[in-house]
């Protein structure tokens, strides 16, 4: 199914943000060894796989409850780990081929288009301006001003209601299973975006695209 064909009596389209505008999954686990591992913290694979879907606050409390560290609050820590992800954002190959150029065609079809994720707010002005894009988004959205972050809806909900559409008419675009169960929760249709990548399947999306190209 193209994406086109998914566009089909929607008015909004929202988009989450790593992993589907900005390339960032190998630099957020990059910030979460360095500053967490300074801290005495065994960061495993294994355990960083199960933090991949969580807000910032939720890895610094995951990592603090097995691996209690002394001297710096956690509300610190989780301000290092972003430092650190802007940092990497902007001097990092992070970019996902053809995102300007599907957002402007979106633009052209008169779309109206949120973004939603569980990033830090602080985050999504540093991934805009890097992609050039900031005008291309009518509002923007953190599940960090949510009581709950992804899987709960609340951050497509509250994106839907800033851009006056109903959740119904609202498509919205994921890479991860916790992000699409929020969008389906929210009442609305979910592309799954790839990124090339051939074994990921989502039988939860209601769409599939590998590519914006």
């Amino acid at each position: 199914m193209s994406i086109q064909a998914s566009l089909l009596g929607k008015e909004a389209v929202i988009f989450d943000m790593d992993g589907v505008i900005i390339d960032t999954e190998k630099i957020w686990k990059q910030a979460e060894r360095e500053v967490f591992s300074a801290l005495g913290v065994e960061v495993t694979l294994e355990n960083s796989r199960v933090t991949e879907s969580m807000t910032t606050s939720e890895v610094a409390h995951f990592w603090f409850e097995r691996f209690p560290w002394k001297g710096t609050i956690l509300r610190e820590t989780e301000q290092q780990v972003i430092r650190r992800v802007s940092e990497l954002i902007e001097c990092e190959d992070c970019l996902i081929p053809g995102v300007k150029d599907f957002l402007e065609d979106l633009r052209s079809q008169k779309f109206k288009i949120g973004l939603a994720t569980n990033s830090p707010l602080v985050i999504i002005p540093t991934v805009l301006e890097r992609l050039q894009i900031t005008h291309l988004f009518d509002t923007v959205s953190s599940a960090e001003t949510e009581e709950k972050g992804k899987p709960h809806p609340a951050v497509y909900l509250t994106t839907a209601k800033k851009l006056n559409v109903a959740p119904a008419n609202c498509l919205v675009i994921e890479d991860s299973y916790s992000g699409m169960l929020a969008a389906k929760n929210a009442g609305m249709a979910v592309v799954a975006f790839t990124n090339g990548d051939t074994e990921l399947s989502f039988e939860i999306a209601d769409y599939h695209i590998s590519s914006y190209c």
